[in-house]
C-alpha cells in the first residue's frame, strides 16, 4: 500500500512468529513489494484481491485498462473508496471484476513470483456473496488456496473437500490498538483446537502513514510492535501453537 506498510511487514517476517503476507498488485508501492518477494522465494504470499480504495486521498486503480472494467471505477477513474462500497456493489459486473481479478493474478506470475493463496482487500462480501464465487472459481482454477471468512463460506469449502480455516478469522483492525498486546496475549492463550487464521496490519507510524491514515496509524504501528516482540514468541512457544502459513493448504487445493 505504501512505505511504511511495506517496511512494516518486512519487519515482522522477519522477527518469524508472522508467517507469510499478501500483496496488492494495483497499489502504488506494489513494484516495491515485489522485488523484496523476488529476492525472498522462501517467503510465502497470497494475492491480496483489490477493488476498493480506503481513502479519498491516496488512491489505486485497475490493472486492467479502464475501458475494459468500466463499473470497477468512479468518476474519477480510480476505484470506490470504502464508504461507496454499496454505490460499488449495485452496479459492478462480475465479469469485470473476474477480468481484473484475473489480470492481478496473472500480472504476479508474469513477475515469476509464486503465491500460495487468494484472499481480498476490504470487500464485505457478505453483501455481494456472488464476488466469493468469483474468487474461488480463480483460487481453483490457478490452483491456489482461498481465504475463507464467515461460518457459512467455512461450511460451502470444506464441504467440497477443500482445507480451510475452522474459525473465522482474526481482523486487527477490530482491536482498540490501546490494549492490543494484552488482548493479542489473551487471545493467544484461549486460542481453539483447530486451524485459526488472524490478518494483521503492521505499519511504521511515519508521516507517510499518518498522512494516508490519520485513524490507523497507531494501530498498525501497535501491531508491528507486538509481532516483533519477545512476548508473542514466548506466548507461541508456552502455549505449544504451530505457526503455518498457506503452503500446508494449497496442495489440496
Amino acid at each position: 500500500m505504501c512505505h511504511a506498510v511495506n517496511a512494516a511487514i518486512m519487519r515482522v517476517l522477519e522477527a518469524g512468529v508472522v508467517r507469510s503476507t499478501t500483496l496488492m498488485v494495483s497499489c502504488p508501492w506494489a513494484l516495491h513489494a515485489m522485488r523484496f518477494l523476488a529476492q525472498h522465494p522462501d517467503i510465502p504470499f497470497g494475492v491480496h484481491l483489490t477493488a476498493i480504495c480506503d481513502g479519498a486521498d491516496y488512491r489505486w486503480g485497475p490493472v486492467t485498462a479502464r475501458e475494459k472494467v468500466p463499473t470497477l471505477i468512479d468518476e474519477t477513474g480510480y476505484f470506490y473508496t470504502f464508504d461507496r462500497m454499496s454505490e460499488f456493489f449495485a452496479q459492478v459486473s462480475l465479469d469485470e471484476l473476474e477480468i481484473e481479478f484475473r489480470a492481478q493474478i496473472e500480472t504476479v506470475l508474469a513477475a515469476n513470483l509464486k503465491p500460495t493463496h487468494l484472499d481480498w482487500h476490504s470487500l464485505r462480501i457478505d453483501r455481494k456473496p456472488e464476488v466469493f464465487d468469483v474468487m474461488l472459481r480463480l483460487a481453483r482454477e490457478y490452483r491456489l488456496a482461498l481465504r475463507v471468512a464467515g461460518r457459512s463460506w467455512i461450511e460451502k469449502v470444506q464441504s467440497q473437500g477443500l482445507p480451510s480455516n475452522d474459525h473465522d478469522f482474526l481482523d486487527s483492525y477490530l482491536l482498540d490498538p490501546r490494549t492490543k498486546p494484552a488482548r493479542y496475549a489473551e487471545l493467544l492463550r484461549a486460542l481453539p483446537a483447530g486451524l485459526s487464521e488472524w490478518a494483521i496490519h503492521p505499519g511504521l507510524d511515519t508521516p507517510e502513514l499518518l498522512a494516508i491514515e490519520p485513524g490507523d496509524n497507531r494501530s498498525r504501528q501497535a501491531d508491528c510492535d507486538f509481532w516483533t516482540s519477545q512476548q508473542a514468541k514466548d506466548i507461541v512457544a508456552e502455549e505449544g501453537i504451530i505457526l503455518l502459513d498457506y503452503r500446508a493448504l494449497q496442495p489440496f487445493w
